[in-house]
């Protein structure tokens, strides 16, 4: 009975969301870091806004409505590892890179790693088929952004 009772609480009507591609699937994961801290700040917000902008070329407007997207696929999400396999299966290595650059861009945003924002990341990285040194040059590559 219990069950049923939390169930309908729970039963409420997921979003209509695209199927994830690649984009979609980063903006996700850029999103779950930025929150994974509990502490969705606005500096983070705005730099998902403009590396989706940077990377797919979009205008500042439709970055921010991808990325409000976004928001939504994460809140009903699968694992981590399922938007970076996706883009692991859907991208070549030069995105892939990006990607993992973007994450970096994103956990430094707002100081110091937290260690969830780091957990996120490499399982990502690992999702992604990239290696350790392939993440120590995207690190690299994000603090000389910051």
């Amino acid at each position: 009975m219990l069950r049923k009772l939390f169930a309908s609480f729970h039963a409420e009507k997921a979003p209509d969301l695209p199927d994830p591609d690649a984009e979609l699937a980063l903006g996700a994961l850029l999103v779950r870091v930025a929150k994974s801290d509990r502490d969705y700040k606005l500096v983070e917000i705005s730099l998902i806004d403009r590396i989706l902008a940077r990377l797919y070329q979009h205008s500042p407007i439709e970055a921010a409505k991808i990325r409000a997207t976004c928001e939504k696929l994460h809140a009903v999400a699968p694992e981590t590892d399922t938007f970076a396999k996706l883009i692991r299966e859907t991208t070549g290595i030069e995105e892939r890179l990006a990607a993992l650059d973007a994450l970096w861009e994103v956990v430094l945003a707002d100081g110091p790693p937290k260690d969830e924002e780091l957990r996120i990341l490499e399982s990502s990285r690992k999702a992604m088929g990239l290696s350790f040194f392939d993440n120590e040059a995207a690190r690299e590559r994000a603090q000389q952004k910051a």
